[in-house]
């Protein structure tokens, strides 16, 4: 069950799993009823109980016969994304001691398709305020699907300005949010060499990805700003 490797993901063992998700089926059960339920070995189902109990997870709501419910899963699931949050927090101000932000003129080299595909996707899944792509279609197809929803997003295509990449060579685009952008050159099939690329904050570089792309979009009218 998939609910079960979920929670065994955030914390809980397996036993603590299954039986939780079985008390959500049943409601409310004695405890012989929940290790059937959850396929649980019967001298391991107290235990396993009063452990979900401990967690917040379950309740006893009677004595004569010692009956257990489930507590709210939302509730549970809300508790867990706080955790991972403060986690994230705590994790990001450490990080930052340890390696202070890049300065924003450092530019980092990319090499090979798949890491500037996926440093694409995490660039637009990371968008607060706006996204400008231009270049491949279908990555740009896939980086619109990927934008979040109230992030402008402007999408041109590269024809009829100069060219930014040598022949047999495709070029991509990306900005976000003036905060970095990513200028990639992909080898056309059968061409010579490795897809390649460059990663940066610096603003120049950024503010010039934004001038380009929207001077290709004002050449065909269509692929005007759309909000997400």
């Amino acid at each position: 069950m998939s609910a079960v490797i979920h929670l065994q993901a955030l914390g809980l063992t397996e036993y603590e799993a299954r039986a939780y998700t079985a008390l959500l089926a049943l409601g409310r059960a004695v405890p012989a009823r929940v290790a059937r339920q959850a396929g649980i070995p019967r001298p391991k189902i107290y235990e396993t109980l009063e452990r979900l109990e401990g967690r917040g997870l379950a309740a006893r709501v009677g004595q004569n016969p010692l009956e257990y419910a489930p507590l709210s899963a939302r509730e549970y699931l809300a508790r867990a994304r706080r955790a991972f949050d403060d986690r994230l927090g705590a994790l990001d101000r450490d990080l930052s001691r340890l390696a202070p932000d890049p300065a924003p003129e450092a530019v980092y080299h990319l090499y090979g398709e798949a890491a500037i595909r996926s440093l694409c996707e995490d660039l637009t899944l990371n968008a607060r305020r706006s996204v400008y792509i231009a270049g491949e279609p279908a990555l740009a197809d896939r980086l619109e699907r990927l934008t979040p929803r109230g992030v402008e997003l402007q999408r041109a295509a590269l024809t009829g300005l100069p060219s930014v990449a040598a022949e047999g060579q495709r070029a991509f685009l990306l900005a976000r949010d003036g905060e970095a952008a990513l200028i990639a050159h992909f080898i056309e099939e059968g061409g010579v060499g490795e897809a390649h690329g460059v990663h940066t904050h610096n603003p120049v570089v950024i503010h010039l990805i934004e001038g380009y792309v929207r001077l290709a979009a004002e050449r065909k009218p269509a692929e005007s700003p759309v909000g997400r």
